[in-house]
């Protein structure tokens, strides 16, 4: 049965910090498989999947970046469909990419 997306995430989240695993300023010179590939699709994800792909290892070549990112979703259990499914709500509202709620004034709390 495959794990929530949210708790399929913080688990990546949790692997990726106890393993110190960071991948967001420096392009692997092979191409990442397994949860490093997980870890570092998910950190770049905002970035978009030419970038993603590029830091991940694997070039310019999109299409075995997406199948081997799926493999690796696939094999620890994790629904993946696209890159979007990696971005966390934490990264799209550090990126603008979500919506702020709140109150108009302390009053309304």
């Amino acid at each position: 049965m495959p794990l929530d997306r949210s708790i399929a995430l913080n688990i990546l989240d949790t692997v990726g910090k106890n393993l110190n695993l960071r991948f967001d300023t420096m392009a692997s010179s092979q191409p990442l498989t397994g949860i490093e590939l997980i870890d570092c699709a998910k950190a770049n994800a905002p970035q978009g999947i030419a970038t993603a792909a590029q830091l991940c290892g694997y070039g310019s070549d999109l299409n075995k970046f997406d199948r081997e990112l799926k493999l690796a979703c696939q094999n620890i259990g994790v629904q993946f469909q696209d890159l979007s499914d990696l971005i966390t709500d934490q990264q799209m509202m550090q990126s603008g990419m979500g919506q702020e709620v709140a109150p108009d004034t302390p009053s309304e709390l």
